[in-house]
C-alpha cells in the first residue's frame, strides 16, 4: 500500500485505502487483487463518447493491439445494454475517456515482459479522464481489463457507471507465467472455442496458453514437412492447419498470450505411426517412440522445425511423462540396439528425452519436461530445462534446489478435470511452499492449471476452467501479503467475478460444489 498516490503525482480527496482483510466488508470486487488499491467514495458516469486518448505514449501501436484492446474492452463494458445520453449529470461527473499513456515503443511478446500497469480514475478535471501508464502494451492491455471491472450498468440510470471514485491502482504480477492448458488430442477443440478461451483468460490476466496438442489418441496438427502425421487426426475434419495454429498464436498475442507448444516425446505418442508406422517399434509396441530408429528423431527435428515458424514462445513444451519403456525390450530390433550402446530401459530413456533436448535447442527452443525427466536423471537434464511438476507436492523444492527453474501444477490441487478438486484448493496451492531462499523462489518461474481432455470438449470446457482457474490465477498474480489466508475471505469477490463471466457469455460453473456443477436451486447468481 505505500505506492498509493503515486500516479502522476495525485493527492486526491476522498480517499479510503483498502487492505485485502478489509476488501470485502468494502465492496471491492476486483479480480485477481491488485498490489495496491485506493478508492472513494463518487459515482461518474461514462461518456457515450468514451475514447482511448494516446498523447505522450511512446506506442505508436501499428499493429493495433491497444486500439483493438480498448474497442474489445468498451464493447465488454456496454454489454448489449442500450445505453442513453450520460452529459445529463453535467459534464463534473462525466469521464470522457482514458488517457493511456505507454513507455516502451515495442509490443514484443516474450516471457518475463512488463505487465506492470498504473490506473487512476480522477473525480476532478475539465474533462474527466481516466489515466493509465504502462511501461508496454501488455500491461495496459491489464489496465484495461481492471478499469473494466469498476464499470457497472446502473439500470435507473441507464448509462455505465464506475463507482467508490476517485480509484488509484498500482499492479504488478508476482510470476511471469501463469498458465492455462488445454487439450485437443483426447477432443478436437474448434477455433471459435480455443479464441474464447484465450479471451476468457484475460479477465484473470492469465498469460500462458499451454496447447496440449498432440497424444495417444490423435494428431490433429499439419506438419507440412510430414503432411501424413495429420493421418492420426479422428477425421478429416477434426484438425489444425498450419496457418490455423498460426492464427491461433496471432491472436493470443495480442491480447497478451503466450503460447506454449508440446510435442510429447517418448511417450504418448502412438498417433504418430498412423501416418509413419516405421516409429512404432512394432505393431504390438506403438508407444514409446523407436529409440533405435534414427527417422524417429528426423521426424521430431522436422517437426520441431516447423514449430520454430509459427510458435515463437521461447519455451517449447517435449513432455516425457508417462513413459513405460518395457516393450522396448522384448521388441528384437530395439534389444539388439540397446545391447550394443550397453543401454538398459532407463538408460535408452534417457538418452531419447535429452537427444530431443538438443533437437529443440537447435531450434532456438528453452525447454520445458513433465517432472518424471527430473525424477529420474534430473542431474543430467540441459541447464536451460524449466522442470513441469505435476505428480504432487515439494517436488518444485528439490527442482529449484538443483538449480532448474519450475513450473507448478501438482495434481492434487491444480488439476481441473479433477472435478472433486474444489476452488477453496485451488486458492489454497502456494507455489513457493517450503521454499525460502531468494535465489532459489526465483526458480519457480510460476504455475499452471490443466484441462486435460479425456471428458472436456467444446461442450463444457468453459465450466470446468471457471471459476477455479480463477482462483488459481489470484494465487499467481497477487502479491502474497495480499492473498487471504482463508478462502473464506475471498468467496463473495470470486462469486462477483464468476457473475462477470457469465455475463460476458463465459459458462462458468457455480462456486457452491465442485468442478463443473449446476446451480442447486433457484437464486440470485452471486449466492451459487
Amino acid at each position: 500500500m505505500g505506492r498509493r498516490g503515486i500516479f502522476l503525482g495525485l493527492l486526491l480527496v476522498h480517499i479510503l485505502v483498502i487492505s485485502v482483510a478489509d476488501t470485502q466488508k468494502e465492496n471491492l470486487y476486483i479480480w485477481p487483487m491488485p498490489v495496491s488499491v485506493s478508492h472513494g467514495q463518487h459515482t461518474l458516469y461514462l461518456s457515450n463518447e468514451f475514447e482511448l486518448k494516446t498523447d505522450g505514449s511512446k506506442y505508436s501501436d501499428a499493429s493495433g493491439i491497444l486500439r483493438d484492446g480498448f474497442s474489445s474492452i468498451l464493447k465488454i463494458i456496454k454489454g448489449d445494454h442500450v445505453i442513453e445520453d450520460a452529459p445529463r449529470f453535467g459534464s463534473y461527473l462525466v469521464i470522457k475517456g482514458i488517457h493511456v499513456v505507454i513507455l516502451s515503443p515495442s509490443d514484443e511478446l516474450q516471457h518475463g515482459v512488463n505487465e506492470t500497469y498504473r490506473l487512476s480514475v480522477p473525480v476532478d478535471g475539465n474533462p474527466i479522464y481516466a489515466h493509465v501508464e504502462a511501461q508496454t502494451v501488455y500491461g495496459a492491455l491489464h489496465a484495461l481489463q481492471t478499469f473494466s471491472q469498476l464499470c457497472y450498468f446502473g439500470f435507473e440510470t441507464r448509462v455505465i457507471e464506475v463507482h467508490q471514485a476517485p480509484w488509484t491502482i498500482f499492479d504488478q504480477p508476482r510470476f511471469s507465467y501463469r498458465g492455462l492448458l488445454i487439450d485437443t488430442s483426447r477432443h478436437f477443440l474448434p477455433l471459435p472455442v480455443i479464441k474464447k478461451v484465450i479471451d476468457s483468460m484475460t479477465y484473470a490476466k492469465l498469460n500462458v496458453l499451454h496447447w496440449h496438442i498432440v497424444d495417444t489418441q490423435s494428431f490433429p496438427l499439419e506438419i507440412p514437412s510430414y503432411p501424413r502425421l495429420w493421418d492420426g487426426a479422428y477425421s478429416r475434419s477434426e484438425r489444425y492447419t498450419m496457418a490455423e495454429a498460426a492464427e491461433i498464436v496471432r491472436y493470443a498475442q495480442r491480447r497478451g498470450i503466450h503460447v506454449l507448444a508440446e510435442l510429447d516425446v517418448p511417450g504418448h505418442a502412438e498417433s504418430w505411426g498412423i501416418g509413419y508406422p516405421s516409429i512404432w517399434p512394432s505393431e504390438n509396441c506403438r508407444q514409446p517412440l523407436d529409440v533405435s530408429n534414427d527417422f524417429t528423431f528426423k521426424l521430431i527435428d522436422a517437426i520441431l522445425s516447423d514449430f520454430s515458424k509459427v510458435f515463437k514462445y521461447r519455451f517449447v513444451h517435449l513432455g516425457g511423462d508417462e513413459v513405460d519403456t518395457s516393450c522396448w525390450t522384448f521388441t528384437p530390433h530395439v534389444s539388439d540396439w540397446l545391447k550394443k550402446r550397453g543401454l538398459n530401459e532407463s538408460g535408452a530413456y534417457q538418452y531419447f528425452v535429452l537427444k530431443a533436448q538438443q533437437i529443440a535447442l537447435s531450434h532456438g527452443y528453452e525447454i520445458i519436461n513433465w517432472e518424471e525427466t527430473f525424477n529420474n536423471f534430473g542431474s543430467k537434464l540441459n541447464p536451460k530445462t524449466v522442470v513441469h511438476n505435476w505428480l504432487g507436492g515439494g517436488v518444485a523444492q528439490k527442482v529449484v534446489a538443483a538449480g532448474l527453474r519450475c513450473i507448478v501444477s501438482n495434481q492434487d490441487k491444480w488439476y481441473l478435470d479433477h472435478l472433486d478438486a474444489t476452488w477453496e484448493g485451488f486458492y489454497s496451492n502456494e507455489p513457493l511452499a517450503n521454499i525460502t531462499k531468494p535465489e532459489e523462489q526465483a526458480l519457480v518461474i510460476g504455475g499452471e492449471v490443466c484441462t486435460w481432455g479425456e471428458h472436456i470438449d467444446g461442450s463444457d470446457i468453459e465450466q470446468t476452467i471457471w471459476p477455479r482457474a480463477a482462483a488459481a490465477a489470484e494465487r499467481l498474480w497477487t502479491p502474497y501479503h495480499n492473498l487471504a489466508k482463508n478462502s473464506s475471505e475471498v468467496t463473495a469477490r470470486l462469486a462477483n467475478f464468476r457473475c462477470l463471466l457469465n455475463q460476458r457469455g463465459v459458462a462458468a460453473a457455480p462456486l457452491a460444489g465442485p468442478g463443473r456443477v449446476a446451480p442447486l436451486e433457484p437464486g440470485s447468481c452471486y449466492k451459487q
